[in-house]
């Protein structure tokens, strides 16, 4: 499996994890903006977002396109 697709997939899995997490306890702003450390959505964003950049990174290099 390509590292993009593997990517992809746990990008997809956190996904799956917020929605559920979101529909069980609901999700304050706070909580998702800044939660503290040892929140289950702690730097969810941070990792999320590096995840989407490395996914681009990758497309491109198959592509030979530059950002």
């Amino acid at each position: 499996m390509s590292d993009k697709r593997e990517l992809i997939e746990k990008m997809l899995e956190m996904q799956k994890q917020f929605i559920e997490y979101e529909q069980t306890h609901g999700v304050e702003p706070e909580e998702y903006w800044a939660s503290q450390e040892g929140h289950r959505l702690h730097q969810y964003r941070e990792k999320y977002m590096e995840m989407a950049r490395e996914v681009i990174d990758l497309a491109h290099e198959e592509k030979g396109s530059r950002r």
